[in-house]
């Protein structure tokens, strides 16, 4: 890991199985790069807490692997106590899963969105590990879990992945919050094993399309698995990224794109990545099997969080979550797709009082 003082000096953090040794910054080609300036350093050596501060308010900087840069903080802080930051992987029946977890209290599992890894949910570790114990998880075909070729990457799938996780953890009713795809794989947990579930926290999750589907046809014939053929070579494909992706360069979208692209740029990441797109597309709506019917069964409390803005999964959804559960709560904020990123004083404090509540 390259560490470097903003208008100073570079070091570069050698881990081995030897330990950690600091060198002068060469020409090496390094995992991770973390930037902050002198101040920001300083804090970040007396409290880890500060350094997720720092790096939410963009003046830390961690490039490249995220998981890598902040596990090496987390590492070396010198912080034992019960609760603190740490990363790991879990193995679990269906395979190794990786995890981040901090705090101490009621479970509290967090499921990231498409494309995404656990990193997006630092903010949500940091704000709410004071009262609960964060288990926030890499699915399986993202970030630094295994990528199983020829996996359905489907709703289904996902779930018992996640109640593997709970079984190698030996939590019993945890909550769940999940973003995006993560918030849809959360509901079906719920749905399939209410036994096994507290409360669910769901940030703009993915829904089953409401309107029609003219590509699903086709796409029922398209094999995922192709995805792993790579025509593009890496510099074109960070480019197509950063051109899409507004504020690509900046803070945590930043660091975002460089998770993405850590698993994208694999050919197992990239057949994941299709397969799980291609499915959420796919969600049948109707029918017996179809989500929304099955949702009105739904057990497990919901808390929807739904931005004003968001594109992807636009904000109309929720009348018909209304209509299908008329117990649930919703909560309206001014933001995209991914709540506990834009907005995360809001979300936050709406998380800690509703899984509070259950206490």
């Amino acid at each position: 890991m390259r560490l470097a003082v903003a208008g100073g000096g570079s070091w570069d953090a050698v881990v081995d199985e030897g330990g950690v040794r600091l060198e002068p910054a060469d020409g090496r080609t390094v995992d991770s790069v973390l930037s902050a300036d002198e101040a920001t350093w300083a804090a970040v050596a007396d409290d880890l807490g500060a350094g997720m501060d720092a790096f939410r308010r963009g003046r830390l900087s961690v490039r490249r692997n995220l998981h890598l840069g902040v596990g090496f903080l987390a590492a070396t802080s010198g912080t034992a106590e019960e609760g603190r930051l740490r990363f790991r992987t879990v193995e679990t029946a269906g395979g190794c899963l990786s995890i981040l977890e901090a705090g101490a209290g009621p479970p509290v599992v967090a499921l990231h969105g498409l494309g995404g890894t656990k990193a997006s949910f630092l903010p949500t570790t940091a704000a709410l590990a004071e009262r609960f114990r964060i288990i926030a998880v890499d699915l399986p075909g993202f970030g630094d879990s295994h990528k199983p070729f020829g996996a359905p990457y489907d709703a289904r799938f996902f779930a018992a992945a996640v109640v593997e996780l709970m079984d190698a953890l030996e939590l019993d009713r945890p909550h769940l919050v999940g973003n995006s795809l993560g918030g849809r794989v959360a509901l079906e947990v719920g749905l399939r094993r209410p036994d096994r579930v507290g409360r669910l926290g769901l940030l703009a999750p993915a829904l089953a399309w409401r309107r029609s589907r003219p590509w699903a046809p086709l796409l029922g014939f398209v094999r995922p698995e192709l995805g792993a053929l790579q025509p593009a070579p890496r510099r074109v494909i960070e480019a197509v990224v950063e051109r899409t992706v507004p504020g690509a360069g900046d803070g945590w979208t930043a660091a975002g794109v460089d998770e993405f692209l850590r698993s994208y740029l694999t050919p197992r990441g990239r057949a994941a990545f299709y397969a799980t797109a291609r499915n959420i597309y796919l969600d049948e709506p109707e029918g017996g099997e179809g989500f929304w019917p099955r949702l009105r069964d739904l057990e497990p409390d919901p808390l929807f969080v739904w931005g004003r803005s968001d594109r992807v999964v636009p904000i109309g959804f929720a009348r018909h979550v209304a209509e299908a559960l008329p117990e649930a709560r919703h909560l309206e904020l001014d933001c995209g797709h991914v709540p506990q990123l834009e907005r995360p004083r809001e979300t936050h404090d709406a998380l800690a009082d509703f899984f509070g509540e259950a206490a």
